[in-house]
């Protein structure tokens, strides 16, 4: 059932110099950090609630 999870495809499309402390580690944590750097992620609830958090920073892609 893990295969058959849908994944997301996050991609940083702001500075996060501007951002607050918090944003910027929630970006590190999506393995972000430069922009125009994608990371390829389970659609979990958890990573939904990062991605919530910084949504002025990201670009988000569904992948099935």
């Amino acid at each position: 059932m893990v295969s058959e999870m849908a994944q997301l495809i996050v991609t940083q499309v702001r500075s996060g110099i501007g951002a607050k402390p918090k944003a910027r580690g929630t970006l590190r944590a999506l393995g972000l950090g430069r922009i125009g750097r994608s990371n390829t992620l389970p659609d979990r609830g958890e990573i939904r609630g990062m991605i919530a958090r910084v949504p002025h920073l990201v670009e988000v892609k569904e992948v099935d």
